[in-house]
């Protein structure tokens, strides 16, 4: 939607009375691809759990109290910091590269422990993994889902707890002990059912525009979506199947060349792969065997999910002829769409139920055996 102007009436200066004018000021709420968004996936950080508070030294004195004895309490127990997984965000730019729990207060006199830490809750986005050394600690992919991250510190103990039947005052306490600490990387990766594939300016952001209510950039020049973005198609029976766009490939992706790995992480969760191929140009299936190579060799049996091939650009007369030689070669189904024009779109949205439907029913059919296969076990226990 274009934004409209609002023309300024002429003004006066108090001072000399001259008129002047200032410039237009845009109308209405600006286009997704007019705001600056930063789009942060990876992200090194430290955690660092609170340090325990440490142990009194303490003896009472109090008006006809004989033998008071120590009375110093126990330090609190330092603050825990925990990650947990929102739908509320979508990127890692709000975290910090640092954090680090409360620290508990000393132990006071009059048998007063010391109050523990609060405990940090960090709010991350949905299919957030997190990795030490590269290798993968967690992976938070459901709403709610929380990981302790690091623990605080234990707190000392006061000169009451050493109280023994022999030494009756002891003068000696302990200190709290610091707080675990980690370095981890949290590494985003997008959750969508299904992902489109495919080389610069194929016609991705136009086709994610057209199969759902997302609003991604879309312009005449190469790597114009350069985050990827998640749009929801809705079926009239309510149910709904993510889509994501994945930033257009180039050759020797799998080596990193440009943002290459920046882009493929995002493809790994993606139960299904369409391939977006630019039919005006000449030879598309090539384009289709350079992105299954650059997918394959990024990791191994990514190439071969569940997929479809989405011949883009219909509209255009050089397609016809390229769409005929693609479907002689290709393996799987070749659905000839104009995201432009919104050429056959209800057809691929179908296509995308039926794999989603395809997937959701292998699921429940897993999840029913794991079931009958504790039921089995279990009546063999009571036996």
């Amino acid at each position: 939607m274009m934004n409209q102007f609002a023309p300024r009436l002429p003004r006066v200066c108090v001072l000399c009375h001259a008129k002047f004018s200032s410039k237009p000021r845009k109308i209405g709420k600006p286009d997704l691809s007019e705001k600056k968004m930063s789009f942060v996936d990876w992200k090194k950080v430290t955690f660092s759990g609170g340090n325990g508070g440490d142990g009194c030294v303490s003896m009472r004195r109090e008006a006809f109290v004989e033998f008071g004895g120590p009375d110093g309490g126990d330090g609190g127990t330092g603050g825990d910091v925990i990650l947990e997984a929102v739908t509320s965000l979508k990127s890692l730019n709000h975290v910090s590269h640092l954090y680090r729990g409360q620290d508990g207060d000393n132990g006071r006199k009059q048998n007063c422990s010391g109050k523990s830490g609060k405990h940090l809750v960090v709010q991350v986005p949905l299919g957030t993994i997190l990795k030490e050394d590269q290798v993968t600690v967690c992976d938070l992919e459901k709403e709610g889902d929380q990981m302790l991250v690091v623990y605080g510190g234990t707190g000392g103990r006061g000169n009451k707890s050493f109280v023994t039947s022999q030494i009756q005052a002891p003068m000696v306490a302990t200190r709290g002990k610091e707080g675990q600490e980690r370095q981890l990387a949290l590494e985003l990766r997008t959750i969508s059912h299904a992902g489109l594939v495919g080389f610069p300016n194929a016609g991705k952001s136009s086709l994610l525009r057209a199969l759902s209510r997302a609003r991604p950039k879309v312009a005449a020049y190469p790597f114009t979506t350069l985050n990827p973005h998640v749009g929801i198609i809705e079926y009239p029976d309510l149910e709904q199947v993510a889509v994501a766009d994945i930033p257009g490939l180039v050759t020797g992706a799998h080596r990193n060349v440009g943002l290459g790995h920046s882009f493929l992480r995002h493809i790994e969760r993606c139960i299904c792969l369409l391939y977006v191929i630019d039919l005006s140009q000449g030879k598309p299936w090539e384009q289709l065997t350079h992105l299954r190579f650059e997918l394959e060799q990024y990791q191994k049996g990514l190439s071969k999910r569940p997929s479809a091939i989405i011949g883009n650009k219909i509209d255009l007369e050089e397609s016809e002829e390229s769409l005929a030689r693609l479907q002689e070669r290709a393996d799987v189904p070749v659905l000839a769409v104009s995201a432009k024009y919104g050429h056959n779109i209800s057809g691929l949205k179908n296509h995308i139920r039926g794999l989603y439907d395809q997937d959701m029913e292998g699921k429940r059919k897993a999840e029913k055996d794991g079931e009958d296969g504790r039921k089995k076990g279990y009546s063999r226990r009571v036996i």
